[in-house]
């Protein structure tokens, strides 16, 4: 009997290493169908779980308190799955070079407690190579096993959107791959256990991990495009926002939209695959100029925020000046790389220390990674400027009354940034307005 029929008689179990947006959510839809133990070693994370609570927000917490999930900060319970799936994050170090200490102590972790005739299979983003370079050998060193003749292994990228209800694992297509065909043919009949959209069975290991890493490069070069045309369109005093929609009625014109480029995969992926270039001695020009752009863009609305408060008589030093949302993006409580902290951080070098509102965020990591503390929002009045950073739900029926008590009332021109163009910029007109969106 393959591991396949032992998984749906219940004689093995699948296990997931790393119960963050994208494990977690893995985790639940498989044990709807499977039997399935959840491994995290932050053990507060798994006391959440335990209790009910989901801190993502991904499933919600009646999905966790209903789920059979099995969930342990004890990597000895590895040792009971036939089936295991790594989803740690791969982010990057300060110099922008990939940082696979998740992956490589996940790797030790399952390499400690694995037993002959596991199939293991790495989601974590990671340029091409890594799975079978990196991760095959620290397991077979842990474990003393030989890959493909006591274990298998396969890799399967994840595309789990945080936040988005509507494209979720069982609606996104999966990209899967394995070492041999034997094990390409089992991976791909436990994850169409549970993605009803299908899988697609990469030819191998490094084009599925090639695809993934693209995927997101793609979308970070044309978002980059897009900040660049604001930035010229500004200096010609056009609206881009309204530029864009008149392009968009041509049926093949890419609907893009500029803004920040955050969070743990479209800001990070591009520097995977630069990173492996190099090692093959090419270095790449599109994509590293994509990423310069985008990463300069917090300092860019900084600049322009400054620039609109001289513009209005209002003294730069000491304004009050309020940010509302601080997450790598909008509905979602995640703040891991969140390019909002560049637009703050420019601001104190203009001596303004910024209100930070944000209803969705997770405050105590927003404290642990930034040292900032988030204001509520009944707090925001008195402004000299307002910056909408994250359009929110909590902020999308605020009307331009209700953004006007957020003011002072000496203000005769009132500075908006409406980073992400949440609201109808014909509401916001001069001379009461002073509107600025990207």
């Amino acid at each position: 009997m393959d591991i396949y029929e032992r998984l749906l008689d219940g004689e093995a179990k699948l296990a997931l290493v790393g119960l963050g947006y994208v494990g977690m959510p893995i985790a639940v839809a498989f044990a709807k169908k499977i039997g399935v133990i959840g491994f995290d070693f932050n053990k507060e994370k798994i006391e959440k779980y335990r209790n009910g609570t989901d801190p993502t927000r991904e499933v919600g917490d009646e999905a966790i308190r209903n789920t059979t999930v099995e969930f342990t900060a004890d990597p000895a319970r590895l040792a009971e799955a036939k089936f295991i799936i790594v989803a740690v994050p791969t982010p990057v170090n300060d110099d922008h070079t990939p940082d696979l200490s998740p992956v490589e102590g996940a790797s030790r972790f399952v390499g400690q407690n694995i037993t002959p005739g596991t199939i293991v299979v790495f989601e974590s983003t990671v340029y091409p190579g890594v799975t079978e370079e990196t991760c095959i050998p620290i397991i077979e060193k842990e474990s003393g096993l030989k890959c493909g003749v006591d274990w298998k292994i396969g890799y399967s990228p994840e595309r789990i959107n945080p936040g988005d209800k509507v494209h979720r694992l069982e609606t996104i297509t999966k990209i899967v791959s394995g070492m041999d065909e034997e094990t390409l043919d089992t991976v791909a009949k436990v994850y169409e256990l549970v993605v009803e959209a299908g899988v697609h069975r990469a030819e191998s290991i490094k084009v599925a991990e090639a695809a993934k890493v693209i995927e997101n490069s793609q979308r970070d070069i044309n978002i980059a495009f897009m900040n660049e045309l604001s930035i010229i369109f500004h200096k010609m005093g056009i609206d881009t926002r309204s530029v864009l929609e008149a392009a968009g009625t041509k049926w093949n014109f890419l609907k893009f939209q500029p803004g920040l480029v955050g969070g743990h995969c479209i800001g990070i992926d591009p520097y995977y695959l630069t990173y492996r270039a190099e090692q093959f001695g090419y270095h790449s020009q599109i994509i590293l100029s994509g990423r310069r752009i985008n990463d300069d863009m917090g300092k860019y609305v900084a600049e322009s925020l400054v620039k609109l408060l001289i513009r209005n008589d209002t003294q730069v030093k000491n304004a009050r000046v309020a940010v509302l949302g601080f997450t790598f993006k909008e509905n979602c409580p995640d703040t891991r790389n969140s390019k909002v902290f560049d637009i703050v951080k420019e601001l104190r070098e203009y001596g303004i220390e910024p209100m930070i509102v944000d209803p969705q965020g997770d405050a105590a990591e927003a404290e642990q990674l930034y040292g900032v503390t988030f204001a509520p929002m009944s707090e925001v009045k008195e402004m000299d400027a307002v910056l909408m950073a994250v359009k929110h739900r909590e902020f999308e029926a605020f009307t331009p009354e209700d953004i006007a008590g957020f003011f002072a009332a000496k203000h005769r021109t009132k500075v908006f940034v409406d980073l992400k163009g949440l609201y109808d910029k014909n509401r916001f007109t001069a001379p009461e307005w002073s509107y600025w969106r990207l």
